[in-house]
């Protein structure tokens, strides 16, 4: 299976498409090349004009729900990278995903809800999925989403 069919496996699993416009919130790049790297701006889950979960984790959302919020940041991500690029077999490698988990004061499991993104990006890419990664709880994040990525990768 290609990358591009395990990409569309994953959405159609999530139950959303992603090959639309991938719409931004304001005056900047949604991805900035540089030679062999891109980066990619922060990710939350909208789909369209509408962030389909919202709130903090450990009041609002649940683990599962973060979860499923980071595998649709990631979608994003990876459906950017596949309309910069026209294939996802130029991507070397994953190098570094920041996550930050809207968290209420007693919710300690931002690494957790990393694993959702983890995982679709080890799905889709193998072992060039495999990432550093930062998670951080935060007290709030644009449009209330749950969770917002940024990525950093290399790629032919």
């Amino acid at each position: 299976m290609t990358r591009e069919e395990r990409f569309q496996q994953i959405a159609k699993e999530l139950g959303y498409s992603f090959d639309g416009e991938i719409k931004v919130g304001g005056n900047y790049a949604p991805l900035v090349r540089h030679q062999n790297t891109i980066y990619i701006s922060g990710q939350i889950p909208r789909i369209g004009n509408h962030v389909v979960i919202q709130g903090a984790l450990g009041a609002d959302v649940s683990l599962e729900a973060g979860q499923v919020a980071a595998k649709i940041c990631v979608m994003r991500a990876v459906a950017l990278l596949l309309k910069q690029l026209g294939s996802l077999e130029q991507v070397q490698k994953i190098l570094r995903i920041s996550v930050y988990v809207q968290s209420s004061a007693s919710f300690t499991q931002q690494s957790e809800v990393s694993d959702g993104a983890s995982e679709v990006l080890y799905s889709i890419f193998g072992d060039a999925g495999v990432h550093s990664r930062t998670s951080v709880g935060v007290f709030q994040l644009p449009k209330n989403a749950p969770v917002e990525i940024d990525f950093v990768v290399a790629v032919d």
